[in-house]
């Protein structure tokens, strides 16, 4: 096996092991075991738990910021909503050992590795959206970042509940969240349904 690829494989076992029990509950000796290597080897591609902790948490951040980024290719703020409301639940489905990650809380996370420094990265690019709907529409631009807060915050936390629940199915969920964030609480939709798959 070359180093890449062992150090592949050493990120496979501990992404695993991190998503099954936890940076606390995980150790060198089980990854090392589960790869058929010696510690040291862990050491040495990663420097200790730390490190390979680390590079797991950063992999998994990309891969969730692009594929919000990627889903979002409608032009009206209702359907760009849909589709970061959808990529997200569809990464939870796909990459539940990822998401599991992202969301624990761990002593070595920094403040630029953590599952709410993603959201706030999210909530940015919402604000630039929200902005530029808001001053079409006449409302107080400043407030863009509040709002972004809140429906990044709603899309976040509720995907952390629907990681457990999985149901109602993702296209529902992300149904409700929209009509939620669209409608508000005194215009909710009855039969909330995705309209950019019309």
């Amino acid at each position: 096996m070359t180093g890449k690829e062992r150090r592949e494989q050493l990120l496979a076992i501990a992404r695993k092991l991190f998503a099954d029990r936890g940076f606390e509950a995980t150790s060198i000796e089980e990854i090392a075991t589960r790869a058929s290597v010696s510690k040291p080897v862990v050491y040495e591609h990663f420097g200790g738990k730390e490190g390979l902790y680390a590079v797991v948490v950063d992999r998994e951040m990309r891969h969730l910021l692009d594929s919000i980024t990627n889903a979002l290719t409608g032009g009206h703020p209702r359907v760009l909503l849909e589709q970061a409301a959808l990529a997200l639940l569809t990464y939870i489905e796909d990459e539940t050992d990822g998401f599991r990650i992202l969301v624990r809380d761990s002593p070595v996370a920094t403040s630029a590795g953590t599952f709410s420094s993603l959201i706030s990265d999210i909530a940015s690019q919402a604000e630039y959206i929200l902005a530029g709907e808001f001053k079409r529409r006449g409302y107080e631009s400043k407030l863009a970042g509040l709002y972004s807060q809140a429906l990044v915050g709603m899309v976040a936390l509720t995907g952390q509940w629907w990681l457990e629940a999985r149901k109602p199915n993702k296209e529902e969920v992300a149904a409700h969240l929209v009509n939620l964030a669209w409608n508000g609480l005194s215009n909710l939709e009855t039969k909330p349904r995705i309209r950019g798959k019309e």
